[in-house]
């Protein structure tokens, strides 16, 4: 039965963020390349048939995970690559991100942490496949899915339908992509590693919106995706209705059981996304899927299909290894189903009249473990799971480890904070009689807008009584707005994902005379999913104040200033140069857009490096000059805790001594617990009875036949230190009925008293060690618990030798 714990998965997901510098060693000697191989130059052919991807005429079996190349600085890119190798990759894919490429029309970037062709030229260097998803809406999270701001100011244009201008765009961008990959010869026909282009994405969640101008589109796209002459399979995601001979395939958590499957009686089944997580906005509550509920999709998806499978992140080293030693089976062998249970059932793929062989054990009740028999041999399966026997005989487990984030000692000696507090615009120009719509006026420039108006008030206008206050109320059509009258901050507001307006309502002390009134608008970026993404709006439509003598005020057609940006952002105050322009002052609490700068040393070792914004509310961060992303601590999930606590930062942007950390704080917040912080994957578990199964490690196949590598397969527990560390503690141990996952392990009822010591004489001051389960010092020293279950837990810690 292939597990894998939760411990993993957070290795998966930050492996696209995962930014340590490393060389990849060279074999300088003469070795001969296999011509069908991904690190090859010969020009291969890429065909399909209903069973699956064909290189120069050969089934192979395709593990991929996502790796996209502006989310990382181009110095990272060798080191990701290498780790995605090294956990069972032989596919890696990217979007192509328009609105990178083309920020203004007419004018391309394709340089630096843009340069595609030569993030692909690495993939192939690294012994790897590539998929080309060029869309070129790609959605990915990304600001406004990929595309370009100045798209939405095209006269009359639609996005994503049968549209002339939106196509006339389209179809230009993706012919530049197309034409550079093949100037580079990166397509496999040309020697290249590309072997499976993408255009569109997900069209069919939206295609109803635009009706038959939706399904004309559709066609329209895969014709014009065919005439670029790539000579690779092109596929659309999620769209069922593929014009052949585009391959439809299927995005999801479950497309074992949820993929209705290809349109076409030639087209193969093709998993080419597999969510590892419930993608998360601010507000939301911290999403992460189990390990072993994405090991069991994948393992379902093989185990029904038999083709190739592509996650988003296929970083499940020990899941790839066990379907490998079944590749032969499911290329070669005849499918069945046999019941063994009203919710248990056996995928048996085989060849008639030989060896060849390979089963998955089903366990479909998700809260009761279940005995299966098959084949005269009883297998135990826990609740919603599946065991693979590679030769229909031999079951397989995995092990794993979990992700820690400590306080690094070097880099929080002393931020020596300071603080400069933005000014509110006086009269910044730009009048027009009403506040303009927010995405026009910041044209993605920026997060931020100032609305700026005056208002005279007599005595007369202002209530009475001193407890009674006017109140300023402002509905905005989205994202947030902070607001300030006559230069002091007054509150904020904000909508959601769901709700995308909202209204700012708050008692205001006017005085007799002229006053002020700010708003200064936020945008959390540009929609990126949606039909009729060019007919969102954002931004203040009505302000008025209540409770004044002389009634309720409308001051939306007051005539009022605008300015796009703050003057830090202008002065670039986050940088060397930028930051001698202002005055900055000993830092504290502050309260409306405030400034601050610190500088800390580089943390110690070469594990991954995170921000933690502890004490903050909103804004953003810059380390060195450069913006690492925006905060949100003030914005609580209905669990009352942030979406995020920790921000990465690249390795790459730090130098040794002396790094400057600055942050706009729009909002409240205290820079004092601002911490950095290291993550690393320093803490080793195992978790072992007596029916649990050999490692995949200890297997291989070899002609067909599934062959050990060790004599010994007796249930063991194996710990294994990364990047040639060693144990250094073993911080717990138990052998009877322990219970949890790693991290969080618990004593059960019965437990030997002597399991610790055990533990560290086998493991403490080695880099690996196994505990096997029948050893005899855990069995003899348990004069209290005769009957105890055979079960052992392990969690150790890992350092460097001192």
């Amino acid at each position: 039965m292939v597990q894998v714990e939760p411990g993993r998965i957070l290795l998966i997901t930050f492996l696209s963020t995962l930014l340590i510098t490393s060389s990849i060693a060279q074999n300088k000697e003469e070795v001969e390349v296999d011509p069908d191989s991904p690190e090859s130059t010969t020009p291969k052919e890429v065909t399909y048939d209903s069973r699956s991807l064909l290189v120069n005429g050969k089934r192979m079996l395709f593990f991929s995970g996502s790796i996209h190349y502006p989310r990382s600085p181009p110095d990272a890119w060798p080191d990701l690559l290498r780790k995605a190798k090294m956990g069972g990759l032989n596919m890696v894919e990217t979007y192509v991100f328009w609105n990178v490429h083309e920020p203004v029309q007419g004018k391309y970037n394709f340089e630096g942490e843009y340069d595609l062709v030569k993030f692909i030229k690495l993939i192939q260097q690294h012994k790897m496949f590539a998929m080309l998803r060029v869309g070129p809406f790609i959605q990915g999270e990304w600001n406004h899915g990929g595309l370009p701001y100045w798209l939405r100011e095209v006269p009359n244009i639609i996005f994503r339908c049968d549209n002339e201008p939106f196509k006339m765009h389209m179809k230009k961008f993706v012919t530049l992509v197309i034409e550079k990959m093949k100037q580079a010869k990166l397509f496999a026909p040309q020697g290249g590693p590309i072997i499976v282009s993408q255009i569109e994405n997900e069209y069919n969640t939206i295609q109803l919106a635009f009706r038959e101008r939706g399904d004309s589109y559709v066609q329209w796209a895969a014709k014009m995706a065919l005439s670029l002459d790539t000579k690779v399979p092109w596929i659309m995601c999620k769209q069922k209705d593929a014009p052949d001979p585009i391959i439809n395939t299927c995005n999801g958590r479950h497309c074992g059981d949820t993929f209705t499957g290809p349109n076409g009686p030639n087209k193969p089944f093709l998993w080419t996304e597999n969510w590892t997580a419930q993608f998360r906005v601010f507000g939301d509550p911290p999403s992460q899927r189990s390990a072993e509920d994405l090991a069991f999709s994948i393992i379902r998806f093989c185990s029904k299909n038999g083709l190739i499978r592509e996650p988003k992140w296929g970083h499940l080293k020990d899941a790839h290894r066990a379907v490998n030693l079944c590749k032969r089976a499911l290329f070669s062998g005849s499918p069945f189903v046999q019941k063994l249970g009203p919710d248990q059932e056996a995928r048996v793929w085989e060849q008639p009249g030989t060896s060849l062989c390979s089963a998955f054990l089903t366990n479909n009740n998700t809260k009761k473990p279940q005995a299966l028999r098959f084949r005269g041999q009883d297998y135990q399966l826990p609740p919603r799971s599946i065991s693979i026997l590679p030769d229909c005989k031999t079951e397989i487990t995995t092990h794993h480890n979990s992700r820690n984030i400590v306080r690094s000692v070097a880099a929080n000696k002393n931020f020596n904070w300071e603080m400069y507090r933005e000014v509110v615009p006086d009269d910044p120009g730009n009048k027009l009689n009403e506040p303009r719509e927010l995405y026009e006026l910041t044209k993605d420039t920026s997060d931020y807008a100032w609305y700026i108006t005056k208002l005279d008030l007599g005595r007369r206008d202002l209530p009475m009584k001193n407890e009674i206050l006017p109140v300023l109320r402002v509905a905005s059509l989205g994202h947030g707005l902070h607001c300030y009258v006559n230069g002091k901050y007054i509150g904020s507001a904000h909508g959601s994902k769901v709700e995308k307006s909202f209204v700012f309502q708050k008692p205001v002390e006017f005085q007799a005379g002229s006053n002020q009134i700010a708003l200064l608008g936020f945008l959390v970026g540009l929609p990126d999913s949606g039909a009729y993404m060019e007919k969102r709006f954002a931004g203040p439509r009505s302000i008025t104040i209540l409770g004044l003598n002389t009634g309720t005020l409308d001051i939306t057609l007051n005539t009022w200033s605008h300015q796009v940006g703050l003057d830090g952002e202008k002065n670039q105050i986050y940088t060397q140069n930028g930051f001698p322009k202002v005055q900055w002052v000993k830092g504290g609490p502050s309260e409306g857009v405030t400034w601050y700068k610190g500088y800390f040393d580089a943390p110690e070792g070469d594990n991954p490096v995170a921000v933690k914004m502890t004490g903050m509310g909103k804004g953003m961060v810059y380390i060195n000059g450069r913006n690492i992303g925006r905060y949100w601590m003030s914005y609580l999930s209905p669990l009352k805790r942030p979406t995020q606590s920790e921000y990465h930062i690249p390795r790459s942007y730090l130098q040794p001594t002396m790094n400057l950390i600055v942050i706009v704080e729009d909002e409240k917040g205290d820079p004092k617990d601002i911490e950095i912080v290291l993550v690393d994957r320093d803490t080793i578990c195992g978790f072992i009875t007596e029916k649990h199964l050999p490692s995949v490690r200890l297997f291989e196949g070899k002609g067909g036949e599934l062959v050990a590598l060790e004599k010994d397969l007796k249930p063991r527990v194996e710990l294994a230190c990364p990047s040639q560390k060693q144990i250094v503690a073993v911080e717990f141990a138990s052998f009877g009925d322990p219970f949890g996952a790693c991290g969080h392990y618990v004593e059960g009822n019965c437990t030997s008293p002597v399991a610790k010591q055990v533990v560290e004489k086998f493991c403490l001051g080695k880099p690996s060690c196994n505990i096997p389960l029948d050893t005899p010092d855990l069995h003899n020293k348990n004069e209290a618990c005769p009957e105890m279950t055979k079960t052992l837990a392990i969690q150790a810690k890992c350092a460097f030798k001192a």
